[in-house]
């Protein structure tokens, strides 16, 4: 009983997590690349600021379900569900990397900057970060539809 209790808390914060994902396919990404500097500018601070507050602890929280899923199991007899959420874990772990390594040190730059000081190359920042969050668009979306797919079709 622990194992389907585990894959709904799972996949609820990835939910979460991966709306961001579907939000971006949908309008964001074409928001943003309509915007002039100083909008951008201010998109880009306010929409860093509150995700650092509110998206960090999901993504802890999706990061530490998603491995008790692993463990769980791991035990069980459906190895479906098992590679799944591996599969889901990887997937989260690499989205948290690409986060860290990618986003996290343009919106670094891009913090310092005022309305003032906005460089003529804003709009390659803008790009540049894009680029890195289709990547992790990518990988959040393949881990959310392997753990729908463990839901799905698993025995639990």
């Amino acid at each position: 009983m622990l194992q389907p209790i585990v894959l709904f808390v799972t996949l609820l914060l990835y939910s979460i997590i991966v709306s961001q994902s579907f939000s971006y396919i949908i309008s964001q990404r074409q928001v943003q690349q309509a915007m002039d500097g100083e909008a951008y500018l201010q998109f880009r601070k306010l929409t860093d600021r509150l995700f650092q507050q509110r998206y960090r602890p999901v993504m802890y929280a999706g990061l530490l379900s998603n491995l008790a899923l692993v463990m769980i199991s791991a035990l069980s007899a459906d190895k479906w569900v098992l590679i799944s959420a591996t599969t889901a874990f990887f997937a989260l772990v690499a989205d948290a990397m690409v986060t860290v390594k990618g986003n996290l040190p343009i919106n670094a730059i891009i913090n310092q900057w005022t309305a003032e000081t906005l460089p003529a190359d804003w709009q390659q920042y803008r790009r540049r970060w894009l680029q890195v969050y289709s990547i992790r668009q990518v990988l959040s979306i393949v881990g959310y539809c392997s753990l729908l797919a463990a839901a799905v079709f698993g025995r639990l």
